[in-house]
Formats: C-alpha cells, sequence, structure tokens
C-alpha cells in the first residue's frame, strides 16, 4: 500500500503552526504554539480529504477515550478538540518530545527503567480497563516521554470498549506485539490480550527487538511473524542482568492460553514490583483509581461519526492579530468570545480631556472652600 502524504496544516485559532511531526494510517500530527497560555503543542488532524465516517468515529473515540482518561499521570493529557475552518477534527494535545519508538533498538535499556516503565504502562491500563476501555496497540512507539522525562501512554485512535472489543467484527494490530489470539482473528482485544501486548513491549525493551523477530530481516515478514506469535513459544531474553524472576513475569504475561496470564493490568504490575523489591529497587508507585471511581462524564459513543466540537467559520481574524501589538483585539478568538477589543483611539482622548476638566473644577472648588472656614474669605 502506497504511503499517504501528509496534508497541510490546519490555520487554528490561537495556534501558531510551528513544523509537522509524524503521519499515521489515518491522521497528522503538527507542532504548534499555543498563545494562551504560552506551550507547545502536538494537534492531531484527519487530512481534508478525509469523509469516511469509520475514520471520523475513531477519531471522536480517540477524543473522548482521552478526555476520560488523560487524568492520569501515565496517560497523555489531551486539552481541547474542535473543527478547523476547513471541516477538519483536531485534538490538541499535550506535546510529548521523545518516545520509545526506536530507543530499544538502538540503546541496552537499563532493567530497573523497564520495569519502572513497565509499572506506570501497567496503571494507565487497568485504570482504562476500569473504565471499560480497551487500547488495543500497545507497543513502543506508543510509549512517549514527557518533557520531564516521563512515559505516558498514548495513540488511543483504535480504542474501543472492552465489549466490543471483545465481540465485533473490527480488527486493528500491530502484529509484533499482538496476542495470538487477535492474530487469528478470535477476538480484537481484551484484558488478557492487553496484558500480553504489554508484556510483549516489556520484553522489546529491553531484548533490543520485539519477541518474535529474528536477526534475518528477510525473515521478518507480515505472515512469518503471524504463524511464529500463533505458535507462541517464550524465548528468554539473553541479558546477564535480566534476572530469571522477571522472565518468569514475562513468560507468565505471554502465555499462549489467555486463561493463564495475569488476570488483569494490575496483576501484571505487581509481579513487575516484586521483581523491583528482589532486585534491591524501590517499587515503582502503581497509579490506579480507587474502586468506587467512575469516568465523570457519560460513556463514550464508539458509534459517534458526526462532527463534533467548537468549529471556526471564518480565518478573518488572522489579518487583525497581525496588526495589533497588543490589546484584546489582536486575539485571534473563536467567533462566539465574549470578549470586547479597546475603544476607538479618539474615543479615548475626548474621555482624556473631559476627565481632565472636571478635575480642574473639582479642585478649584475645594480651594474655595478652604478659604472661607479659614477665614481668609
Amino acid at each position: 500500500m502506497a504511503t499517504r502524504l501528509p496534508s497541510a496544516p490546519p490555520i487554528l485559532p490561537g495556534l501558531a503552526y510551528i513544523r509537522p511531526l509524524g503521519s499515521g494510517g489515518f491522521a497528522d500530527v503538527f507542532l504548534y504554539e499555543q498563545d494562551m497560555p504560552r506551550r507547545n503543542v502536538a494537534v492531531k488532524v484527519l487530512p481534508s480529504d478525509v469523509r469516511d465516517p469509520d475514520l471520523r468515529r475513531m477519531f471522536n473515540a480517540e477524543a473522548d477515550v482521552l478526555a476520560h482518561l488523560s487524568a492520569h499521570p501515565s496517560i497523555v493529557t489531551v486539552y481541547q478538540a474542535g473543527i478547523s475552518a476547513e471541516g477538519r477534527p483536531y485534538i490538541v494535545m499535550e506535546f510529548c518530545p521523545g518516545s520509545l519508538a526506536q530507543r530499544y533498538r538502538i540503546e541496552r535499556i537499563p532493567v530497573a527503567e523497564v520495569l519502572t516503565i513497565g509499572v506506570k504502562m501497567a496503571g494507565a491500563l487497568e485504570s482504562a480497563h476500569r473504565a471499560g476501555l480497551a487500547h488495543r496497540d500497545v507497543k513502543p512507539s506508543n510509549i512517549l516521554i514527557t518533557t520531564f522525562g516521563a512515559p505516558v501512554l498514548a495513540d488511543f485512535g483504535i480504542s474501543s470498549s472492552l465489549v466490543q472489543a471483545g465481540s465485533d467484527g473490527v480488527l486493528a494490530m500491530s502484529i509484533p506485539w499482538s496476542a495470538p489470539e487477535v492474530v487469528s482473528e478470535q477476538t480484537a482485544g481484551t484484558v488478557a490480550s492487553e496484558v500480553w501486548s504489554l508484556g510483549a513491549t516489556v520484553y522489546s525493551l529491553l531484548a533490543g527487538h520485539s519477541p518474535f523477530e529474528k536477526r534475518d530481516r528477510s525473515q521478518n515478514s507480515r505472515e512469518q511473524l503471524r504463524r511464529r506469535i500463533e505458535r507462541a513459544s517464550y524465548t528468554e531474553i539473553p541479558r546477564a542482568d535480566v534476572p530469571g524472576s522477571l522472565q518468569a513475569v514475562l513468560g507468565r504475561a505471554m502465555n499462549r492460553d489467555p486463561t493463564r496470564r495475569y488476570e488483569s493490568a494490575r496483576a501484571f504490575a505487581e509481579a513487575l514490583r516484586e521483581v523491583q523489591t528482589e532486585l534491591g529497587i524501590t517499587p515503582t508507585t502503581l497509579e490506579v483509581p480507587e474502586d468506587e471511581w467512575s469516568a465523570a462524564s457519560r460513556p463514550v459513543e464508539f458509534g459517534d461519526s458526526t462532527l463534533r466540537g467548537p468549529a471556526r467559520s471564518t480565518l478573518d481574524r488572522v489579518s487583525r492579530r497581525k496588526t495589533h501589538d497588543s490589546g484584546v483585539a489582536g486575539l485571534a478568538r473563536d467567533e462566539d468570545s465574549q470578549l470586547t477589543g479597546p475603544e476607538p483611539t479618539g474615543s479615548r482622548t475626548v474621555a482624556w480631556i473631559v476627565g481632565s476638566v472636571v478635575a480642574v473644577a473639582v479642585a478649584a472648588v475645594a480651594t474655595v472652600v478652604t478659604l472661607l472656614l479659614t477665614g481668609v474669605l
């Protein structure tokens, strides 16, 4: 399939385009600078020619899922979403300057760091699962690194409800990190398959390659990887600093039989924390919601393909912004903004003159009263 060329960046209110960040299967991501508050943000936007309701449905779902979950410290933060003047849906998110997409292939990541990442991602997944949501695409490239060096889970573009993921016919996968039952199309995703994907991700960060890759790249076609995963047999990571206990944890998380894996992302995280304790590492805090927690807003509607969010109908504010260096009128504002600009220069001048005359008159009256009271007059 031919690679899709990235679309042109949209003109967005209050955001100044900087450069492209990347393109995926159905969306582009650009770096913008937000005017107020001032910060860099990542903007994910659908191409201008997209009319497919399924793509709009996925885009809406990603925005809504992030709105449910982005308060979690290990899930990328969403700031806003809307529709550009050209009719393109967009999501404004936290800008993360790094990712684990290639680092594990070129660098030997310390075991302690990998364990920390594993626990944090397990906490993020457990939180999603408790909200009834499945990510369905856990892999190294979807773990971003914030400006503070913290890992966060991103790209919920093919997420779904756990009920839908287990029963509908929609399949989407990244083969090297997908569970055998997903690869064989028995399910689109479950808690057990997400545990597998996270286990395969942790394995990759330690091994420097995905679990079933061969050194000879000619043997790593999609179909060859699919067959190896379906026969799934755990191969230990050839690193002396990876303890046997961690090999066992990963072996269980990636068991071919879903019923023999950890029953939840939380259970997988607890197993990783036990390895940390064994190695003399302070266990990473497992951040999951309380049992009584529920989503603050209504459940995500995964079938919604409508264009939602504030739409910017015109771009005439752009020229105004260039002609005003300061003042509210210089801001690029949405059409429904209640802010008003400064008064015309002539009005300000008249008001100043009237005010000055009144002030002089008041001062003169005060002087006369003082003289009367003191007997001078």
